[in-house]
Parts: C-alpha cells; structure tokens; sequence
C-alpha cells in the first residue's frame, strides 16, 4: 500500500471515528459570525457577542438554511433575560413576521404566561423551569407526530400532534420585541431517520 493511500485511508477512519463520538449531532454556530443564517427581517436584532447569538431590538426570526428538519433533534444552551420572550422554532417556513411552524418557547419571566418548555398552541407551561439571566439547555425531539420538549434534561413537554401540523421546515430562533433580550450557544442538530 502507497503511504497516500495508507494516509488518505487513514483521514476516512478519523473521519468516521469523530462523527461516531459526536453521535450524528452538527454544530449551527462557528461561535464567530452568522454564516449559514439568514433573518427574515430586521437583521440588526442579531449580533455575535462572546462567542453567542444575542436577539435584541424589532421581532426578527434567524433561520438556520443550512438544512431543513423532517425527523429532528434540536438543541441549545439559552439565557433569557428578565421580562423577555423568545422561541426556538423547528420545522418552520420561512417567512414574514412570526413564521408557520413548531415554536418551543422560551420565557421566565415575560408577560406571556406561556413559559419556556412549551411548545407553543399546543401544549402550554405555566410554570418556568429556569430563572432570568441563567444559562440553562432546550432541547428538543421531533420524531414524527411525536414532539418532546426538554430543559436540562428535565422532560417538560411530551405531546402527539395527531394532525401533523408541520411535516417539515426550518429550524430557527426568535427575537419577539424590542424589550427582549435572549442568548445562544451551543447549537446543535441531529437528524433521525424518516417514519416513512
């Protein structure tokens, strides 16, 4: 065996030993710039600060266009600042304003009493698992109809959309008002295989 063949073989395995340990998850932030997003309006309500996606100023949607979710994980370490709201949405449009899909809320404190955990319209959480101004991970599963909504690995939501509401779509984040102010990191997506 030539030694570029041995090296090039050598890549391949390290290749799929690294995707092996990372277990099929993707990162969606280089923790630098927005490269791979796109808002759907107000693009200045999105900045990077300290390696995070800050949301500040007019309701703005930051869609991640790198890829759609059918069958999805979708995670993120999140610090929602008192009184604000924001969302992660998956399986969404893009569009105007605030978009057709799946909105996983986020919400300690604002007046919305639909806190974060929720999956909004759907299946509501009047309580917030985490307080303002503290780190804290959504995490969420989208297996078919079947949606579950975790917070620290607590599961918050477990919810069956009999009718298939959103098949399949963006995943996305959400700057609600120009009160609002919300962090991310730590992005993160995995596909799961197809129900069909």
């Amino acid at each position: 065996m030539s030694s570029f063949v041995y090296f090039g073989a050598a890549l391949l395995l390290a290749g799929a030993t690294a995707s092996a340990q990372s277990g099929g998850w993707v990162s969606m932030f280089n923790g630098k710039d927005l490269t791979g997003w796109e808002a759907n309006e107000s693009p200045g309500s999105w900045t990077v600060v300290d390696g995070t996606i800050k949301g500040s100023g007019p309701v703005s949607h930051l869609f991640w266009k790198v890829e759609e979710c059918e069958n999805c994980e979708f995670k993120a370490d999140v610090k929602i600042m008192d009184g604000a709201n924001s969302g992660m949405y998956f399986r969404t449009a893009f569009g105007p304003r605030f978009p057709k899909g799946y909105e996983a809320q986020v919400n300690a404190t604002h007046k919305d009493p639909v806190k974060t955990g929720s999956l909004y319209n759907f299946a509501k959480n009047f309580e917030s698992p985490s307080k303002p101004g503290e780190w804290f991970t959504q995490h969420i599963i989208a297996d078919g109809n079947h949606i579950v909504i975790k917070v620290n690995d607590k599961v918050i939501t477990d919810y069956v959309d009999e009718k298939n509401t959103f098949t399949k779509g963006f995943l996305a984040l959400q700057q609600h008002d120009p009160n609002s102010v919300v962090y991310y990191k730590n992005l993160m997506f995995r596909k799961l295989p197809s129900k069909k």
